[in-house]
């Protein structure tokens, strides 16, 4: 098992939409936790449903975006902030705060139609963040494939912290993603809303970065 832990990978400016995105996300869950018998309905009220997104698209089409700020749990919530953290203050430096959270949106957006077309009929809720940063993770490995990641490395009852380029551990990220959505499915975990965020990622991050710099020739 891989877990990054931080890119050698300075940014030129402060990250503010990263550190706004994470505390919505954790105040967000905070608030989930301290009303536990509410957590049900919570998810499917703002969770996404596919059959739902389906049935009436123009009433429930909100909890595409209000899903990507709840989470299932502790685990969930921490693993996603740590990637969003590590990764996402370089694609922030790179397109400026306005286009940051419009792709992070966009990526999210078509991470949770990479899920709906895999079930349609699906009454399990959507929720969490990990398809938007999913998007977040494509755009890194297309722009820093070769930026070093220090990242603690389990193997057995082996543990130590090694430096690796970013290209190696997204792609055995990706790949891990794809297996489990091949094998297992779309079940407790939306894999295919993390495949198609991370594929949104890696095609819109050049547009994106050349819509920014369009707009600075002006």
């Amino acid at each position: 098992m891989l877990i990054p832990l931080k890119d050698e990978n300075p940014t030129k400016n402060f990250p503010l939409f990263t550190i706004i995105l994470i505390a919505s996300n954790t105040l967000i869950f905070l608030y989930q936790i301290s009303q536990p018998m509410a957590i049900a309905s919570t998810f499917n009220t703002f969770g996404l449903i596919p059959v739902n997104l389906i049935e009436s698209p123009i009433s429930t089409y909100p909890t595409i975006y209000s899903s990507m700020f709840l989470h299932s749990g502790i685990t969930h919530l921490a693993g996603n902030m740590l990637y969003l953290w590590i990764f996402g203050n370089n694609i922030e430096d790179i397109l400026g705060k306005f286009r940051f959270v419009i792709f992070y949106l966009v990526c999210g957006t078509l991470a949770s139609l990479g899920h709906i077309l895999t079930d349609l009929q699906s009454e399990i809720p959507m929720v969490g963040a990990s398809g938007a940063i999913s998007g977040i993770l494509g755009a890194y490995l297309v722009l820093f494939p070769f930026a070093r990641v220090k990242t603690l490395v389990f193997l057995g009852f082996f543990i130590t912290i090694i430096r690796i380029p970013s290209i190696i551990l997204l792609i055995i990220w990706i790949m891990f993603q794809v297996f489990s959505g091949v094998v297992f499915g779309d079940g407790d975990v939306a894999w295919f809303a993390h495949i198609g965020g991370f594929v949104a990622g890696m095609l819109l991050i050049l547009p994106f970065q050349d819509l920014k710099n369009d707009s600075l020739s002006y």
